[in-house]
């Protein structure tokens, strides 16, 4: 499985940005895809995740309310959609693709076995 996230960029606090990833591959062997972010030196921090079949979804606490991450099967692609961006959300953020079902952690980078090359999204005060 190959990812590619798109979407990223320079917005003002407050603003709005809707990120992309598009999966390509062996793409009928995911079960769930998340997305994550890295601030300059941080640990990647999960924010949110979304279950390819039935679409069951769960977010961070930090972006609950505001951001929102959908799918589309038949195009292959996840998309983050963040509005009221505040100058915190700053960070690379990557989507990640995982095969495993079962009792897993959703929440843990661990669990997914693709990653993508990222993409900076940058939050102005």
């Amino acid at each position: 499985v190959q990812l590619q996230a798109s979407g990223g960029g320079l917005v003002q606090s407050g603003g709005s940005l809707r990120l992309s990833c598009a999966a390509s591959g062996r793409t009928f062997s995911i079960y769930a895809m998340g997305w994550f972010r890295q601030a300059p030196g941080k640990e990647r921090e999960f924010v949110a995740f979304i279950r390819w079949i039935g679409g069951s979804t769960y977010y961070a606490d930090s972006v609950k309310g505001r951001f929102t991450i959908s799918r589309d099967n038949a195009k292959n692609t996840v998309a983050l959609q963040m509005n009221s961006l505040k100058p915190e959300d700053t960070a690379v953020y990557y989507c990640g693709a995982g095969i495993a079902i079962g009792s897993y952690d959703y929440t843990s980078p661990t669990y997914y076995d693709y990653w993508g090359p990222g993409t900076l999204v940058t939050v102005s005060s």
